[in-house]
């Protein structure tokens, strides 16, 4: 359920780009999301199809392009990514260190709004 604050946050976002541009209707809203988000693919349309109900947003779709966990060797500086949910241990490609930090892979942004 904490999807549905997150995607009011987006529905604002979209909604004000729209009004600002003077846009009748949003149709696609291309949002980035770290995989370690905890949100649902799923969720997120459907908490999205019930707040943008009455607004220049209803209908949309959401696409989500999920990003990976990146974190940073605290041995060789060497950046990658991680799929956190496949592995046990972090571990770096370059120098197999387990010395590693968390840079990214948590957030979430509207990247591209589509409108008519």
């Amino acid at each position: 359920m904490h999807e549905l604050p997150i995607i009011g946050e987006i529905l604002k976002i979209a909604i004000k780009h729209a009004e600002t541009n003077r846009a009748g209707k949003v149709i696609r809203i291309k949002i980035r999301v770290g995989e370690l988000s905890d949100l649902f693919e799923e969720w997120m349309q459907r908490y999205f199809d019930f707040a943008s109900k009455g607004t220049l947003a209803e209908g949309a779709v959401l696409n989500i392009e999920w990003t990976p966990a990146m974190f940073r060797c605290g041995e060789c500086e060497k950046v990658f990514p991680v799929k956190i949910r496949e592995v046990k241990d972090v571990i770096c490609p370059r120098c197999a260190s387990a010395k590693a930090t968390f840079l990214s892979g948590r957030e979430f942004f509207v990247k591209e709004i589509e409108v008519t």
